[in-house]
């Protein structure tokens, strides 16, 4: 009696386990599937996209490789989906000589400034897991954004050394520290302060937080930092799908995904955050956050800037011939490849079941 209650008890086990590896299968198909239509959509429009679309395929490329490096060769349903991922990354390289030197030759002040960051092996995969803490959002936050842009581009090109020519990198400036290291900011401030600390380590910047008297802030460390504004950018995707995503906080809510997911917490990889993102993409493009009311409105827009050569592309978005979001779109595939290194890695069927 003992020995077939046993041979039950392993029976349900491998029955469990045999269902979670299909799942994920599916899951890891529906997210490779959509992460092609996001490259060809860059192949094709790899004149228009912005640097920071160009960066979100480049965060994109960097997972993949990782992927393709670290996939576990545990059976041909497995396998073929890496023989995928392979395929995906030559066409994404091919795309990205085009798209870099579309980049140099339509905003070459812009490009020179990020440079650095116009790599994937730049952006690096941080392979330790973390969670984000409720008892560290803030009690209140400002009704508006608590950054500038002009200063915060400043304050990365002071980091990347690509203030001046051949300039000294990891510069803080007591205005970029009090910046990057305010609390309660909202939104966009709250990931732009959360990538200056990212980049900073990736650069290799041993200490962002010299300098900083303040008492109150003596234990505090580039992880601290990073910890708080993760659980912060954690409370407002809770809040935005408690009153319902939107058109108008899908970029907000992808991009919180992808920027802490590259910091290592992997309690944004949530399976029903990622049917969301999987739900906004275009079918017939690709693209993520299409708009075809303003496709009119982009053509005179261009035609504005064909008169102006001189005049900056806005980094933070920019709006394709074909009413595409450049900005969400980068968002969307830098996200999907967190995803998937988090599903391919998620080995244990009693942690985090998909479905």
């Amino acid at each position: 009696m003992q020995t077939s209650k046993l041979r039950l008890s392993a029976l349900a086990t491998l029955l469990a386990a045999a269902c979670f590896c299909s799942s994920r299968a599916e899951v890891i198909d529906d997210v490779l599937g959509s992460l092609s239509k996001g490259a060809a959509f860059l192949e094709r429009q790899h004149q228009h996209i912005n640097l920071d679309g160009v960066v979100g395929f480049l965060m994109l490329q960097a997972e993949l490789k990782e992927a393709v490096r670290t996939w576990p060769h545990s059976d041909p349903v497995s396998w073929a989906q890496r023989t995928a991922a392979v395929e995906l990354v030559k066409h994404l390289d091919s795309s990205f000589d085009n798209a870099v030197a579309a980049l140099r030759h339509n905003d070459p002040k812009y490009y020179q400034e990020f440079e650095p960051l116009l790599s994937w092996k730049f952006w690096q995969v941080r392979r330790e897991r973390s969670s984000t803490d409720a008892s560290l959002v803030y009690a209140a936050t400002t009704a508006s954004e608590c950054y500038d842009e002009q200063l915060s581009d400043k304050c990365l090109t002071l980091l990347l050394g690509t203030w001046k020519q051949k300039g000294t990198p990891c510069i803080v400036t007591k205005p970029c520290r009090d910046t990057m290291t305010q609390f309660g900011c909202p939104h966009y401030s709250l990931s732009h302060q959360l990538l200056y600390f990212i980049i900073g380590k990736l650069k290799g910047c041993s200490n962002l937080l010299k300098g900083d008297t303040r008492a109150s802030r003596a234990n505090m460390t580039e992880r601290s930092y990073q910890k708080i504004f993760c659980s912060n950018m954690m409370k407002t995707n809770q809040d935005i799908i408690a009153d319902g995503l939107s058109q108008q906080t899908a970029d907000i809510f992808i991009e919180n995904i992808l920027i802490c997911g590259l910091a290592g917490f992997s309690d944004f990889y949530k399976a029903d955050w990622l049917q969301h993102i999987l739900r906004l993409q275009d079918v017939e493009l690709g693209c993520f956050g299409r708009d075809r009311s303003i496709i009119s409105q982009w053509i005179g827009d261009e035609l504005l800037e064909q008169l102006q050569p001189h005049h900056r592309v806005k980094r933070r978005e920019k709006i394709l011939p074909d009413g595409c979001s450049s900005h969400m779109t980068a968002v969307a595939v830098g996200a999907l490849g967190g995803y998937l290194n988090f599903y391919l890695t998620e080995q244990d069927i009693t942690k985090r079941p998909l479905s």
